[in-house]
């Protein structure tokens, strides 16, 4: 049975070793790094890390950042997000090309004494959750951040930050990296259904935490934190190194550094088992990486160290001989195992045999976290124009998925899960200030049941589009200032069973559609509207017009009153032009009716008179005198 399994376990490094055999990739794999709440592009030493500024990415306030550990990266600002400015917050980065990225965020404190000093919150990937700081993490190396292996496939990437009541989230840096598209390759579940989430990694045997690129290590393999560790706490296990090269290391698609593989713990005679413990969540499945190569000058040649590993008691590999699968001393082996812990504690042993003893030089162990399906993009787009139409206050934050993380769902929006994504089936946001109008984009939200507006100050008409959606039961927009006319549409809800649309300025005819449905076990409430009429306890209608003919007498209306505007022009102008032109004749005809006047009184007195009559006469000339 040894026999067996030993060749099993050969096949699988064979393969492993095959696909590590890769050539490396060529060129520079792609790279962003933010430093949160910082207003230029920065370079940090020694290595000369460049700093992209934060820069219409997210809300959230600036502050100046206190750094809790060394092995945070030495930036100066943080961005945070207070309570008030809504639970939910996300860096939206886009333009990342497609593939496989180790995602990475680090927190910090903001650097004001009135702040509190350790605040705990939640941090979700592409609306997965993945972290959860917890108390004391201040003090703690390896939970100042938070780290993931994910794949980009729409060339963006969500990084959200949930407040869970406890303190404002601050983030220090955000850093996008790109790795082998092949990376952490544990088996039959892995792809991009998928996250790893860095739970530990450690380096053995070391005596100070190092990244890859401290390790000068291949940039395809990110820049993974080995958290050192010189022993397991046991009596009698010690640390050795060495400083020989070690070969078989900085293979696709890991590309694990050679300066890990130069330190290792071993056990002695006293305590010849080497174990690890670690806290677990319990019913999580964890993927484990462990790292050897013989580097005891003692050991050179097979069947001198040999051992077993266990992991939570059964056995994961069996008479594993490191000289023996690496083929000689000071060469790499890597062997991973996929693992279900049922318990909170995950423990890892290497049991000696024949005497001999353990050695480890590195473990790497990941959460396996199943990737939340999204909401559907057309509920998201339309929920987005809702907000900003309706002014959602801030408060309510409506960021990210709304519905996914589960565990952090938007205000006022209901989910469920249909045909393999979220869709929103309620809207419950009554009394919260709102001040817009109702789009009618709201019927892209084909799953509705509950639409609960009340109690703000929405104004504008009702959208006929509210009629499109079948599935709603209840509809709730009392104590608004909604105007016009309630749409005919809303009589084909053959669903619908609450309808409030009292308290608000709408007026005109109760479609019939809608004034019968109360006999029926629905409860519609009309009340409050001055202008409606046409069902009991509201006032009676005139003559009922179709719209045809009200458009009709629009129209005439229209056309009569431009008529009489052209008239009265007319009329206007035509008296106009009459009084100009009296005034111009009465300027003319004046001087020359005076001097006729004159000239006739000139006439008449030269004119003869009669003695008889006094009256002149034309007949004889005036006598002469002697």
């Amino acid at each position: 049975m040894n026999v067996v399994r030993l060749t099993s376990l050969l096949l699988l490094l064979l393969f492993l070793r095959l696909c590590d055999s890769a050539p490396p990739r060529n060129g520079e794999p792609f790279s962003i790094r933010i430093s949160c709440g910082a207003r230029q592009n920065t370079k940090t030493h020694p290595t000369g890390t460049f700093w992209y500024k934060d820069f219409a990415y997210t809300g959230g306030r600036l502050a100046n950042a206190t750094r809790t550990s060394y092995i945070v990266p030495p930036l100066q600002t943080l961005r945070y997000f207070p309570l008030s400015d809504g639970p939910e917050n996300c860096y939206n980065v886009k333009n990342i090309p497609n593939g496989h990225y180790q995602v990475r965020v680090f927190f910090a404190l903001v650097g004001d004494a009135s702040f509190e000093k350790e605040p705990i919150f939640d941090v979700s990937i592409e609306g997965t959750q993945i972290y959860s700081l917890r108390s004391g993490w201040t003090s703690s190396d390896d939970q100042s951040f938070a780290e993931s292996w994910v794949f980009i496939s729409d060339n963006s990437v969500s990084l959200c930050f949930h407040s869970t009541g406890h303190g404002d989230p601050a983030v220090l840096s955000i850093e996008i990296l790109q790795v082998d598209d092949n990376a952490y390759n544990y088996g039959y579940l892995w792809g991009k259904g998928t996250i790893l989430r860095t739970a530990k990694r450690l380096t053995c045997g070391s005596g100070k935490s190092a990244f890859d690129e401290d390790y000068n290590g291949n940039h395809w393999g990110g820049d993974r934190l080995w958290t050192s560790i010189k022993t397991f706490g046991q009596s009698s296990d010690q640390p050795i190194s060495t400083e020989k090269n070690i070969t078989l290391t900085s293979m696709s698609p890991n590309f694990y550094p050679m300066k890990l593989y130069q330190s290792a713990i071993v056990s002695t005679d006293n305590q010849p088992d080497l174990s690890f413990n670690m806290d677990a969540d319990p019913n999580k499945n964890y993927s484990i990486w462990l790292h050897f190569a013989e580097i005891d000058p003692r050991i050179t040649t097979e069947g001198k160290r040999v051992f077993d590993i266990l992991i939570n008691g059964d056995t994961a590999f069996k008479n594993v001989d490191i000289i023996q699968i690496a083929g000689a001393p000071y060469a790499s082996v890597v062997l991973n195992k996929t693992v279900t812990v049922t318990g909170r504690t995950l423990t890892i042993t290497m049991h000696p045999v024949n005497g001999s003893h353990a050695i480890i030089n590195a473990i790497e162990i990941f959460e396996i976290i199943a990737l939340e399906s999204k909401t559907a993009a057309e509920e998201v787009r339309a929920l987005q124009t809702l907000k900003n139409s309706l002014g959602l206050p801030l408060r309510l934050g409506w960021n990210g998925d709304p519905c996914v993380p589960q565990q952090h769902p938007w205000s006022g929006a209901d989910c469920q899960f249909i045909g393999g994504s979220w869709v929103i089936d309620g809207l419950g946001l009554d009394n919260q200030g709102l001040r817009g109008v109702l789009p009618s984009v709201i019927s892209k939200l084909h799953h509705l049941q509950t639409i609960n507006l009340s109690g703000n100050s929405i104004h504008g008409s009702i959208p006929s589009s509210l009629g499109s959606i079948a599935s709603l039961q209840i509809l709730d927009l009392s104590y608004n200032l909604l105007n016009g006319s309630i749409p005919e549409s809303l009589g084909q809800l053959t669903s619908l069973r609450i309808l409030n649309l009292n308290g608000n300025f709408l007026s005109g005819k109760v479609p019939s559609t809608l004034g019968g449905r109360p006999l029926h076990g629905a409860s519609f409430n009309f009340t409050g509207n001055a202008g409606l009429c046409g069902i009991p306890g509201l006032p009676t209608c005139g003559p009922h017009l179709s719209t045809r003919a009200k458009l009709g007498i629009g129209f005439g209306g229209l056309i009569a009153f431009l008529l009489m505007i052209v008239f009265l022009t007319c009329w206007w102008k035509r008296r106009q032009n009459i009084l100009r032109a009296q005034k111009i004749a009465a300027a003319r005809e004046a001087p020359y009716a005076k001097a006729r006047t004159q000239f006739t009184r000139d006439v008449q007195m030269t004119r003869p008179y009669r003695i008889q009559d006094k009256s002149p006469t034309r007949e004889s000339a005036p006598p002469l005198l002697p």
